[in-house]
């Protein structure tokens, strides 16, 4: 199967693209490569032996799965490149759906996760170093990992392939993540935040439910009321409302309507 088929050929002008057999990580990889690329650019791997996702653990890489990080110089202070966790996440659902044609069966999982039926299947890694900013996207295409192999207390894995019958090849679902994030990248561009964090609550995993956050050394739950207009997680704890910057989500009650 060519890399490039002619159904998805609206590559994004001015942006790279690198597809290497293998490499350790593609975010390693795009740091070592990033003073010979011009931003944006994308590096995409079709097997990585030591991948990461947050905290430092291990992402387990099945062979046909996405691995494939993005280069940026965004030029921005870091509260607004953290935003573009809300620009991948938007462009995953948008590549998703497109590939499926179901879109209702995918979800956003705050800070950086997209669901597919409530189960984990995208992970997104945003890394800044100096003026680079680096988002690495891993997609269970194929496979999914062993449960017993991830943390306690992780979301059940899911692989896209067997839970949905559409079969995509990474170089495939690459043509259409890169003009997917383009867009919304392009939309945060012109006009900020508000239409990126209306889109993202639009489609938010347990938005009114019940959660609990760990931040820090802090576990707080309550109700996931909204995003703030900065991406912080407003959490209704009972007692008043609490903005969360930063955490893991764990599902504790029911989704809410």
């Amino acid at each position: 199967m060519s890399d490039r088929p002619d159904k998805w050929s609206d590559w994004p002008a001015g942006t790279g693209r690198l597809v290497l057999a293998e490499c350790d990580s593609t975010m390693d990889e795009t740091l070592r490569r990033a003073g010979d690329l011009a931003a944006p650019a994308w590096i995409m791997a079709l097997r990585q032996t030591t991948g990461r996702g947050r905290r430092g653990r291990r992402w387990h890489d099945p062979e046909g799965n996405f691995a494939a990080t993005l280069l940026l110089r965004p030029g921005m202070p870091p509260p607004e490149r953290a935003l573009h966790s809300f620009i991948a996440a938007l462009a995953l659902h948008d590549a998703l759906a497109r590939a499926t044609g179901m879109s209702a069966r995918f979800t956003l999982k705050w800070p950086n996760d997209v669901l597919l039926d409530g189960r984990k299947l995208a992970g997104i890694l945003l890394e800044s170093r100096g003026d680079l900013l680096l988002i690495g996207i891993g997609v269970n295409l194929s496979g999914a990992p062993d449960p017993a192999a991830l943390p306690a207390g992780a979301l059940a894995p899911v692989a896209l392939a067997p839970a949905t019958g559409c079969r995509i090849g990474p170089g495939e679902f690459l043509d259409l993540l890169a003009p997917a994030f383009a867009r919304h990248a392009a939309g945060f561009a012109a006009h900020g935040f508000a239409p990126i964090r209306r889109a993202w609550l639009a489609r938010a995993a347990h938005l009114g439910g019940e959660v609990a956050v760990q931040a820090g050394n802090a576990r707080l739950t309550g109700r996931f009321e909204t995003l703030d207009e900065h991406g912080a997680l407003v959490l209704d704890t009972g007692a008043g409302l609490r903005r969360i910057a930063a955490g893991e989500v764990f599902f504790t009650g029911r989704e809410g309507s």
